[in-house]
């Protein structure tokens, strides 16, 4: 039983009461006109209470409420008078008459009321939707105008930044070594922009694609070459497939790089000087797959549901990394069908995994 069950019951025995009264009311008039009356008016009159016990308490006082007008139609108002007995055969079907139209208005009744509160809740459901509806776009507006601010902050960024990192360039040549921090930093800086600018657009829906035919040795060469001067930059040991198989995919260059960057940046990021980092290219099905493994600290439990959340450092974060690199890597693989996960490293570690569209050797032309 449910806390609100005696008070349920409370009101359920409390409307029986009320109606009981209200038909034994009904039985005194009737009983006082009974010459007068015809035997189809009385019954009709008892149909008015059961319809209104219904209506009011609802069915099984509605059925209660039938059944004791039909004792008392029975009792009082049929002969022989105060007996349950009756005469006239015909008088029967007059009673059972009675109570089955009782019993089949009183459900009848029941379902229109059910049908009417599930159409009630609908309409309050409908009505909730529609204001969530309203502000979910209310919220896809004011991101859309966030990613449209970012990308224009960060493109206005790029030109100003340029310019000091060249005059850094100039100072530090005529031998002021402080002005390396002013480079570094401005260096530092102009990534950050980038990975705004990255992002932005990716969100945005601006970012273009040119989904061609591309070796996978193409790739990881031209991402090689773009970390070569971060530290541990020159060690990283590539393994492609054996047999003389040529890996390729159908993809978008600029796209794919970016995210095999940021892999790539993220594990030397987290990987001690010396140990190095393992690219592992290959053919799974229908996927061309790029495994990026480190040896660094591995992912926390409570942070592997956050790696590739925006601006995102987990507790093993190290380096001056945006938290941005996984997001923009997952982001930029999801726009050409692809997609970017990752698992624990036996023996330490963790392993980055971008699968890109393959495509069979003949297609290349």
């Amino acid at each position: 039983m449910t806390p609100s069950s005696p008070g349920r019951y409370y009101r359920l025995a409390a409307g029986l009461a009320g109606w009981m009264l209200i038909g034994a009311v009904m039985t005194v008039a009737l009983w006082t006109y009974r010459e007068r009356l015809d035997q189809a008016h009385m019954a009709l009159a008892y149909l008015l209470v059961v319809l209104g016990a219904s209506a009011r308490e609802g069915r099984v006082v509605g059925l209660v409420v039938a059944v004791a007008s039909f004792l008392a139609f029975d009792f009082f108002l049929l002969h022989p008078l105060y007996r349950l007995a009756i005469a006239d055969p015909m008088e029967w079907w007059i009673l059972v008459a009675f109570l089955i139209t009782a019993a089949v208005a009183a459900e009848l009744l029941h379902r229109e009321q059910r049908a009417a509160a599930l159409a009630e809740r609908r309409a309050t459901e409908i009505e909730r939707l529609s204001r969530e509806a309203g502000q979910l776009a209310a919220l896809r507006e004011a991101t859309r105008l966030k990613d449209e601010l970012l990308a224009t902050v960060s493109h206005d960024l790029r030109t100003p930044l340029t310019s000091i990192r060249a005059t850094a360039a100039e100072i530090r040549a005529e031998g002021v070594e402080s002005a390396a921090v002013i480079e570094e930093e401005a260096e530092r800086l102009s990534r950050y922009v980038t990975d705004l600018l990255d992002l932005s657009r990716i969100r945005g829906g601006r970012a273009q694609l040119d989904p061609q035919l591309f070796a996978a040795e193409d790739l990881v060469g031209a991402a090689l070459e773009r970390v070569r001067g971060l530290p541990g930059g020159s060690d990283i040991r590539v393994t492609m497939p054996s047999g003389g198989e040529i890996p390729v995919g159908r993809f978008d260059f600029v796209q794919a790089l970016c995210s095999l960057v940021n892999l790539v940046e993220n594990a030397l990021r987290h990987t001690p000087g010396g140990i190095g980092i393992d690219v592992v290219v290959s053919r799974r099905a229908d996927d061309l797959v790029f495994e990026v493994m480190d040896r660094g600290p591995g992912i926390a439990g409570e942070d592997s549901g956050r790696v590739f959340e925006a601006f995102y450092r987990g507790s093993a974060s190290r380096g001056a990394g945006t938290g941005l690199g996984l997001t923009i890597a997952r982001e930029a693989a999801r726009l050409q069908g692809g997609s970017v996960d990752f698992r624990p490293r036996p023996g330490g570690g963790s392993i980055f995994s971008l699968r890109l569209p393959a495509e069979d050797v003949e297609g290349l032309s």
